[in-house]
């Protein structure tokens, strides 16, 4: 019997790894969201590991707010720094492997072309600065790690671009949306089969863990779109599901026009090839998931 121990449950992907896990008898899991886990605290997650000696940790837990985090530098790297390396430590001492996700912001945002898992890491703000010491500290703690950087997630939990975009359109007739940053929306629950499939190939093999393809795996969308674009998708889909009369009219703006106390990446684009050839699994299919907005609303 696999066992999964979860981390932020209640959260975009958490949630849907909790969902998508109630379906695979073959796999136990302990879902545990911040009021029952405190990942910062290092002694409440060597307990909870120990108790429930799990044979994968999946680390969904993350403090995601990109402009707050300019201001909240010590949360910030408690939760996406210290909070992973205790759960990576106290997976080591475990046996287990884990799962830690992770993002497009330890790039600079600079490079013409597609970001690979190689290409060297340049965060330009205070959120891509502790997922990467996150990512460097699950690294060091424990060799069984698979570091799963993603984009622009939206899922049908949480706050999210698709769900702000659905809010605005009801109130405005026009919106200036940023044509200027690029990207592959990935859809959360997208994310969580990743995880699940990865989890299950990775402890398939008589001797635990000994055949597995650790190491760092980008999952995002495909096709790469513009912020403006991915709007105007929702807008499309939104009309013809019957949730918006007409589609407002986008209008594409720089970044310059839409400042924001965090510098956001202008190229935000994931290379996913590798996490394919390795483990079979494709991009997230954004425009697939859009196809049922009622969900998101």
């Amino acid at each position: 019997m696999v066992k999964v121990l979860i981390t932020g449950s209640n959260g975009q992907v958490g949630s849907c790894l909790v969902k998508q896990l109630q379906s695979c008898p073959e796999i136990e899991f302990l879902a545990v969201d911040r009021n029952k886990l405190d990942i910062t605290s290092e002694q409440d997650v060597i307990k909870t590991v120990n108790d429930f000696l799990p044979t994968i940790i999946i680390n969904a837990a993350a403090h995601t707010a990109v402009d707050k985090a300019e201001n909240e530098v010590e949360l910030s790297y408690a939760i996406n720094r210290d909070g992973p390396k205790y759960l990576a430590q106290a997976a080591e001492k475990v046996g287990a492997a884990i799962l830690h996700i992770s993002t497009d912001y330890v790039f600079s945002g600079d490079k013409q072309g597609l970001y690979s898992e190689s290409d060297s890491v340049s965060p330009q703000g205070v959120y891509g600065e502790s997922k990467l010491a996150g990512e460097e500290a699950v690294i060091n703690a424990c060799p069984r790690h698979i570091i799963l950087r993603t984009a622009w997630v939206f899922g049908e939990d949480g706050n999210n671009f698709v769900k702000t975009m659905l809010r605005l359109a009801k109130q405005r007739d026009s919106l200036g949306i940023v044509a200027d940053q690029f990207g592959g929306p990935t859809y959360a629950g997208d994310i969580a089969a990743a995880l699940i499939e990865i989890a299950t190939k990775i402890t398939d093999s008589d001797n635990l863990f000994d055949t597995a393809d650790y190491g760092i795996y980008h999952f995002s969308g495909l096709p790469h779109v513009s912020w403006c674009g991915f709007s105007q998708e929702i807008f499309n889909k939104a009309v013809e599901q019957g949730l918006l009369i007409k589609s407002p009219d986008v209008k594409g703006i720089k970044t310059e026009g839409y400042p924001t106390p965090a510098k956001r990446p202008a190229n935000s684009t994931l290379n996913t090839n590798k996490i394919t050839t390795v483990f079979n699994i494709p991009a997230s299919n954004w425009q697939l998931a859009l196809d049922h907005l009622v969900d998101y609303v």
